[in-house]
């Protein structure tokens, strides 16, 4: 079985990170990983990731050098097949998209 990692770098995103959170633990295909690297953001970023805590999440806060940086650092993390990045404020269009990816792939 096909194993996705799913990487959403943000830095303040109180205003659009729950959006993408759901949008990701909402998926009906579970065999992903769900990392999360933070800029180490000043504002409620990170106490909403925390109400979100799941087993399939990795959540990293800490600083970094920008955007590149915090990729690299989703993708370091990573053990899955093929990644996914889905910034804050993307989210997946409906609960599916991961199992419709994965029949595509097989």
């Amino acid at each position: 079985m096909i194993k996705f990692t799913i990487i959403t770098v943000c830095y303040n995103a109180e205003d659009s990170i729950a959006k993408t959170v759901g949008s990701v633990l909402q998926q009906t295909y579970k065999n992903y990983e769900y990392i999360i690297v933070d800029g180490a953001s000043k504002d409620n970023t990170v106490h909403i990731l925390e109400e979100y805590k799941n087993p399939l999440m990795c959540i990293y806060s800490e600083p970094d050098k920008g955007i590149s940086d915090a990729f690299n650092k989703g993708i370091s993390y990573s053990q899955g097949e093929y990644l996914c990045f889905l910034n804050s404020g993307d989210y997946f269009i409906d609960k599916d998209v991961l199992k419709n990816v994965f029949r595509d792939l097989e």
